[in-house]
């Protein structure tokens, strides 16, 4: 797809605010290093990741990305009630019903006449908020929507300690590892027509594609029966994620090169969904992309599904990493497996 009158305006974020090591988290696993004679460290040494933050216990999805997206819009000239379409994106959500959007409309004070609806699409959720509400404005049916995400990894990382500490196997801690780089924040981006811009981040398109015969390579349950049949787990074949997504990604970042144009330096700066060091690497050097173009938070902040992309570009925003004209590429990729890359000339 290509836009000619979309902008990104503003962003907004929220970090979780009890901070969680790597170290804290191997000395739950403790009896389970002990028996396989694990040296504390190998979380980091493994993934990149000192820490990761945890909301309180009691902390609502809704709560988190009403704050995110109270930061973008007081971040902008946009009223709430200029706001056309509320896209809630996150895997992550209140309840199965209603919409966790309709509890962040509500706290944000949105006119009655606005869309507001929930996106579920693993950790590829809040990039294909953007691009409804993209397309939304480049049809002319809004002026101005915002997407919010708000994940939590509290509840999932705690029960797969339980899991591994009550297995006591290498096997059940290779398998569960990437769970353990689960961490907790919200995020917002405000998307506006042009013609109410101050920022003029244009918006210029992007591509999509999938594998969706890796579907299996990551599964986070239960169903969703009445009642669930299942507690909640989390299931990943680390290494199918890792060979077959950045095959994925090598894939749809050549057809993005492609259907741009970009010259063999380009794009100047990327944005990445924030796995790990692995991943992150690996990716980078398939698209041939040097390490200094690319902003990462997975260091401190762990992979926060689906609002690790748009808090890395926040954070990267306030940083000044992007400079004006700047061919600036947000590339998310998901469980599924599917792939979405935007490109923004900034």
């Amino acid at each position: 797809m290509f836009y000619s009158k979309v902008c990104i305006e503003s962003f907004g974020y929220e970090l979780a605010p009890n901070v969680i090591t790597s170290e804290d988290l191997e000395k739950k696993l403790a009896t389970v290093y002990d028996k396989l004679h694990l040296k504390v460290g190998q979380i980091e040494a493994l993934t990149g990741i000192r820490e990761r933050r945890f909301w309180d216990i009691e902390h609502t999805m809704h709560e988190g990305a009403m704050k995110a997206g109270q930061k973008a819009i007081e971040d902008s000239e946009i009223y709430p009630e200029d706001i056309g379409m509320l896209i809630y994106g996150s895997v992550c959500r209140d309840n199965l019903e209603p919409a966790t959007a309709c509890a962040v409309a509500d706290g944000l004070g949105l006119g009655p006449d606005t869309q507001v609806f929930d996106i579920s699409n693993a950790c590829l959720g809040g990039i294909n908020g953007i691009m409804q509400i993209a397309n939304a404005i480049e049809l002319g049916q809004i002026r101005a929507g915002l997407v919010v995400c708000c994940e939590t990894a509290r509840q999932i990382v705690e029960s797969t300690i339980e899991r591994i500490c009550d297995a006591g196997t290498m096997e059940m801690f290779k398998t569960n590892l990437a769970t353990l780089t689960g961490g907790s924040g919200a995020a917002a981006v405000l998307l506006v027509d042009k013609s109410l811009s101050v920022n003029d981040h244009n918006l210029l398109g992007g591509i999509v594609k999938n594998a969706t015969e890796h579907h299996k390579l990551c599964t986070w349950g239960p169903d969703t029966g009445m009642p669930a049949s299942g507690l909640h787990i989390m299931e990943t074949d680390a290494v199918g994620v890792f060979k077959n997504g950045v095959a994925l990604g090598t894939k749809t970042f050549l057809a993005f090169k492609e259907k741009f144009s970009l010259s063999e330096n380009k794009p100047d700066k990327i944005v990445m969904h924030q796995v790990g060091e692995a991943n992150q690497n690996a990716i980078r050097k398939a698209m041939g992309i040097p390490e200094e173009k690319d902003f990462n938070t997975y260091q401190f902040l762990g992979n926060m599904g689906t609002a690790s992309l748009p808090v890395t570009a926040a954070i990267a925003n306030e940083r000044d990493f992007f400079a004006k004209d700047d061919f600036v590429g947000l590339f998310g990729i998901g469980s599924g497996l599917n792939c979405l890359m935007l490109g923004i000339n900034w």
